[in-house]
């Protein structure tokens, strides 16, 4: 689609210099036939140095966008990426189907549904009522419980285990918000990543990314009803206990606990091998290897000691 095109259809009427918009990606990955945006200063530096075709852009930020960028001005960029972003959707189904490739030795059992162009290696076992999407490729002796789902574009690992009723790739909660009140739906074009040996409880929602991909590394273990939001990162061998959740774009290092129904806001980094006690709520960035608690988060040691004075106050 030709910029100026996209422009008149999002009611944005600018006559800027035409080239062909192909997608739309973040300000780091994007290249000269993509849209992108920027939403707030702390994005400058990627701004600056970004390779994107067009970008919208308040005027406060105009003077950072590159010569080789053409700026969109406008009062919410968040908003306009929002609307544009439909246009770059991909198809559900694609109107012309390849047959699945399956591997030896499989067991599917039947009700079992396979999407186009996806690929099922050596040793699986998908149980009845699974539904796997298109252009997924899930790796050798995976085990697949009834009734789990995994949408399109989805890429899995070897030995990994997805218990009953998960969901995998499903759209993140992205969303602009327009000055009456209505919320415009961010198009999610992303995908899901999950490396070797990961295990993932029943009705856990792994949410893909609007750009790019939310990754679940290696030997990472998910407990049941775990929320993970979209472009989330999760290093090695980390454990997350059951109603646990992950806002989007949050990372995580290697060997990170999080505690039954503990949380954490969006875009931030936790540390490796740090833990956080079970209904921990982390706000804002935090260092590894040290336990956590509370809201706000402290040290837990620190949390605990709150409480017992908090006791003596009260039973005074």
């Amino acid at each position: 689609m030709l910029l100026n095109e996209l422009l008149s259809n999002i009611a944005l009427n600018k006559s800027l210099n035409d080239i062909e918009i192909l997608n739309i990606n973040d300000l780091t990955h994007a290249n000269k036939n993509e849209l992108s945006y920027i939403d707030g200063e702390k994005h400058i530096d990627a701004l600056k140095n970004t390779n994107a075709g067009a970008v919208f852009v308040t005027e406060k930020l105009l003077d950072f966008v590159p010569k080789t960028t053409i700026a969109i001005i406008c009062d919410n960029p968040h908003l306009f990426i929002a609307y544009s972003s439909k246009y770059f959707k991909k198809d559900l189904i694609s109107k012309i189907k390849i047959p699945p490739v399956i591997g030896k030795d499989c067991s599917i059992e039947d009700k079992v549904s396979i999407g186009s162009n996806s690929i099922i290696a050596d040793n699986a076992v998908i149980l009845s009522g699974a539904v796997i999407g298109e252009n997924v490729t899930i790796g050798k002796n995976c085990i697949i419980y009834p009734n789990v789902i995994i949408y399109n574009d989805t890429i899995i690992g070897e030995d990994c285990i997805f218990h009953a009723g998960c969901v995998i790739g499903s759209d993140g909660f992205g969303y602009a918000h327009t000055k009456d009140g209505r919320h415009i739906k961010i198009h999610h074009n992303g995908n899901v990543i999950i490396e070797d040996d990961v295990e993932i409880g029943a009705n856990s929602t792994v949410d893909r990314a609007v750009f790019g991909s939310t990754i679940i590394k290696k030997g990472t273990k998910i407990d049941n009803l775990v929320q993970i939001g979209h472009n989330c990162q999760i290093g090695e061998n980390s454990i997350l206990v059951a109603q646990s959740g992950l806002a989007g774009s949050s990372e995580l290092g290697k060997n990170v606990i999080m505690g039954g129904q503990s949380a954490t806001a969006g875009h931030l980094k936790i540390g490796d091998f740090a833990t956080i006690a079970a209904r921990g709520g982390v706000s804002k960035s935090i260092e590894g290897g040290r336990v956590y608690g509370g809201f706000p988060l402290i040290l837990q040691k620190d949390w605990l000691r709150l409480q017992a004075k908090i006791l003596k106050f009260i039973k005074k």
